[in-house]
């Protein structure tokens, strides 16, 4: 079976599953897909912030080691 026959077939069984579906049933997916989009947009943006943090973290540590290399360990009175 090729590639074109797959498409093929795969678009038929979309045709006919879209065919079959009652709109209101198709109503109460689209709703259920916007509360998915709001979900997965806003897990998106505290990962951007998550990643963010993490990554001004990594740079004070690194600048935390390259002072100590540079100045040494700070004195303890």
């Amino acid at each position: 079976m090729g590639v074109a026959e797959q498409i093929q077939q795969w678009n038929a069984a979309f045709i006919s599953g879209v065919a079959a579906s009652p709109s209101g049933q198709h109503k109460v997916l689209t709703v259920e897909q916007k509360k998915d989009k709001q979900t997965i947009k806003k897990l998106e943006r505290e990962l951007m912030c998550k990643d963010k943090a993490l990554a001004e973290t990594a740079a004070l540590l690194m600048l935390t080691k390259k002072a100590r290399e540079i100045w040494g360990e700070p004195e303890v009175d």
